[in-house]
């Protein structure tokens, strides 16, 4: 399988995933996003404990990159400190950004590297980054809290 089709095949089966959307009951935050230039909308949900994401769900509408996005997100984040989703976060919008990451940044990012074509696609920039501006809004909120 060349590695074109297992990237899409990755993005496919993160979009189709209800795993990871649902509605998480008594959140630590709640953060709304929404691209205006296309619809895509979505809640992140997380819930923290001692400066440690515990859990991280969303909902919403979208396109399929929207939703992989999300999904790849919250699987990442689980269990990560505040800081180190900060630096995951920053470390996917600079790929998405074209910035070439090295090995060990995409291996942290697992299975949203698959992401990284999104680059090439000004359209799709935006679906692919909305969950993770949502994330990093969403750090701040905690931190304030």
């Amino acid at each position: 399988m060349e590695i074109d089709a297992l990237y899409s095949e990755i993005i496919t089966e993160h979009s189709r995933s209800s795993r990871n959307r649902r509605r998480m009951e008594n959140p630590t935050v709640s953060r709304q996003g929404v691209n205006p230039s296309c619809g895509d909308e979505l809640t992140l949900e997380l819930r923290e404990d001692g400066g440690v994401i515990t859990d991280a769900s969303f909902t919403g509408e979208g396109c399929a990159i929207s939703k992989a996005s999300a999904s790849m997100m919250t699987d990442i984040i689980r269990g990560k400190s505040r800081t180190e989703a900060a630096r995951l976060c920053s470390a996917f919008l600079g790929m998405i950004k074209g910035e070439q990451p090295d090995a060990e940044t995409l291996d942290a990012l697992e299975d949203a590297a698959a992401l990284q074509g999104v680059s090439k696609m000004p359209a799709r920039v935006k679906c692919a980054v909305l969950p993770w501006h949502t994330l990093k809004s969403a750090i701040e909120d905690l931190k304030d809290q």
